[in-house]
């Protein structure tokens, strides 16, 4: 089905809005985790372990999401995730425990998994395999914008309602996208009967998608580098905020430079797919990328870094991240039709599931300094690079 018989503009932007949810949940609270550690009468560590726990729900929703997407259509298991996603933000805005906020965060990330499995399928339905690295370059744009905008607006909402008001922005947010899916976004494949909901034609399914060699090893590698990022987003407050001095203005700044880094390459990518194919591009920027994160690394572990260094090479790495995300997306999605779904939801739960663990290991090994955010980020690089080299020469 073509996108733009279906008014593909407005299509485009709700499946944009709709990935977004997951980043802008994790970017918009990442400025108040002194601020509800104090609240809430705990550490930083503590408040670290919710973004934990929201990895670990996106990790294990999405693959509930897979069959659901297969056998009721896109939009019915879409619009219940999103309502499951509104009610438990009210509840993180009302809860006055962290361990109620842990487990809120996991609850909430159920919620906006529908979001994002849907997204990349309809993505693979719309527009077929041909068009789909470009169309993720686009989608990049929307969700790149998130860690520019989340942080400055949950700045300025802490400012004015303290950090309970953030969750209360998202839940609205969240609410006007649902209506515009409700009223605006088509239906992109009806139900299908014939896809079964007992849990072992399930796995059967998701082992038919998982033992294909190519949906595997570009899963890992995009997953792996994607943990690079998490890794960061797990470390960062700390890092700029209590290590560097920051406050809470200037680590928005920040994150805004960090992130017009994955932006712009992301938008270069689409330029590059003109002349080259996914698999070189992604090659060639993971290899750029673990070399950037070693250094990054040493320079840590070595006390020879400033913070304007550790900018611009956190730059350069997530830039890298910009052209590797796309086409290992496009790559590993590119040999499904009929489980078009459930290898969206398998790829998602791959990648999220990476960046839960990378997110818990920078909170395990959390000594004082940057080290721990620097060594797992380099090893995130470096293992994705390792994956991608062992891709097969044909793809489709």
């Amino acid at each position: 089905m073509a996108a733009s018989q279906k008014n593909g503009f407005l299509v485009f932007i709700i499946l944009g809005l709709l990935s977004a949810i997951g980043p802008f949940s994790i970017d918009m609270y990442l400025p108040g985790f002194e601020a509800i550690a104090a609240s809430l009468q705990t550490s930083v560590a503590h408040i670290q372990l919710s973004l934990t726990s929201f990895f670990i729900g996106i990790a294990s929703g999405q693959i509930i999401y897979g069959p659901l997407l297969d056998r009721f259509g896109r939009k019915i298991p879409l619009i219940v995730g999103l309502v499951i996603y509104i009610a438990t933000s009210v509840g993180c805005a009302l809860t006055n425990s962290a361990d109620n906020l842990i487990i809120y965060r996991f609850i909430q990330a159920l919620g906006s998994c529908g979001g994002m499995v849907a997204s990349r399928a309809m993505v693979r339905d719309f527009y077929g395999p041909t068009e789909s690295a470009k169309i993720f370059s686009l989608l990049m744009l929307i969700i790149g914008i998130s860690p520019i905008l989340a942080p400055t607006v949950g700045s300025f909402v802490m400012s004015h309602w303290h950090w309970h008001g953030i969750f209360l922005v998202l839940a609205v947010i969240t609410t006007c996208i649902l209506l515009a899916v409700v009223f605006f976004l088509p239906e992109s494949r009806g139900a299908n009967p014939g896809i079964s909901l007992m849990p072992k034609p399930i796995l059967k399914s998701y082992w038919e998608v998982f033992r294909l060699r190519q949906f595997f090893v570009y899963a890992f590698a995009g997953g792996l580098a994607s943990s690079g990022l998490y890794a960061y987003l797990a470390g960062s407050p700390f890092v700029m905020v209590t290590l560097y001095g920051l406050n809470e203005k200037e680590y928005g700044l920040v994150f805004a430079l960090i992130a017009s880094a994955l932006i712009t390459a992301s938008q270069l990518n689409r330029y590059l797919l003109n002349r080259y194919r996914s698999e070189q591009v992604a090659k060639v920027a993971l290899v750029a990328q673990s070399c950037i994160g070693f250094i990054l690394a040493a320079l840590c572990v070595t006390e020879l870094i400033n913070l304007p260094i550790m900018i611009g090479l956190i730059f350069l790495f997530l830039g890298s991240q910009g052209f590797v995300f796309p086409n290992t997306s496009a790559l590993a999605l590119a040999p499904f039709n009929r489980l078009a779904g459930s290898a969206s939801a398998l790829l998602g739960s791959l990648q999220m599931a990476c960046g839960a663990l990378t997110s818990g290991l920078v909170s395990y090994f959390h000594n004082g300094t940057s080290v721990p955010m620097a060594a797992v980020m380099a090893a995130c690089a470096t293992l994705a690079l390792i994956f991608i080299m062992a891709a097969p020469r044909k793809v489709e």
